[in-house]
């Protein structure tokens, strides 16, 4: 029975920001009684509630338990509950030494689906979308849910030109302490993994897969009392190899891009990627 908990890295920071409350006590409104908890449907820039299917929807028709936790989670809802003329101090706030929490809204992908609507569907975006402090009070309490997803705000993501590598990897090993002295952690695997970037050091040219990449290499990290020790993996992987473990381990039906990926890789002569269970010592 292994237990899998993501963290991206884009990653990560030396202290655990406080984060405040939510506003879902009630409907804040302003003073045109329009609901601050909807963008503006007619403003070009708002995009459209998204119901293409993902691997939450996935592990909730199997009833396999999940959570995405966000750092500054909590801090960004009530930041952005505010009348637009607000200032806003959370999210796309400023980086740097002393700024507050750099929450970015584009890292957060289940904000932006039709089943976690604010108001037609509360329970289900308080039940699946929650904060970091939510994450480490669940690691602490043993109560986890089967698949985590984590995701540090962003002035602890170890971007260049806005964030830093000590803090990122300050945070990271304080997240990874509070998930091995959790209960769990004899059944979990924690898959610390990057978005982006990396190559520019590589000694091997990516291989050929669709008009998308799968691009150059990128860092990722496999912590588990199930890590193979003194093995040298050969296996490929991208980051959808994660969405491909959580597939295999709970007999998911494997959402549609997954499958494109790998027919596509098998059109350029090129094998589909693992599942990280080559990885893994069972």
């Amino acid at each position: 029975m292994v237990s899998c908990v993501g963290v991206d890295a884009d990653t990560v920071a030396t202290q655990i920001a406080k984060q405040h409350g939510d506003g879902g006590e009630r409907e804040p409104v302003d003073a045109a009684a329009e609901n601050l908890r909807y963008a503006n449907p007619a403003a070009a820039t708002t995009l459209p509630p998204l119901n293409n299917l993902t691997i939450g929807d996935l592990l909730s028709r199997s009833r396999v338990s999940w959570k995405w936790y966000a750092g500054a989670w909590k801090a960004a809802v009530a930041d952005g509950t505010q009348v637009p003329s607000a200032n806003r101090t959370v999210i796309y706030a400023s980086s740097g030494a002393g700024a507050p929490p750099n929450f970015q809204a584009h890292h957060a992908p289940f904000n932006y689906y039709a089943e976690f609507d604010p108001r037609t569907h509360d329970a289900a975006r308080r039940e699946h979308l929650q904060d970091l402090g939510n994450l480490l009070a669940d690691a602490a309490d043993g109560t986890l849910p089967a698949v985590s997803f984590y995701k540090p705000e962003g002035d602890l993501n170890q971007h260049e030109g806005y964030a830093n590598l000590d803090a990122g990897d300050a945070h990271i090993a304080t997240v990874i302490a509070a998930l091995k002295a959790s209960r769990q952690w004899k059944h979990m695997l924690i898959v610390i993994t990057y978005d982006e970037f990396g190559g520019v050091w590589d000694h091997m040219p990516p291989p050929h897969g669709d008009k998308l990449g799968p691009g150059t290499r990128i860092p990722a990290i496999l912590i588990s009392p199930y890590a193979k020790r003194g093995h040298v993996e050969h296996t490929p992987y991208d980051t959808a190899s994660i969405l491909r473990f959580i597939t295999r381990r709970w007999e998911l039906e494997p959402l549609p891009g997954l499958i494109e990926r790998d027919r596509a890789m098998l059109r350029h002569g090129e094998r589909p990627f693992g599942d990280l269970t080559e990885a893994l010592d069972f």
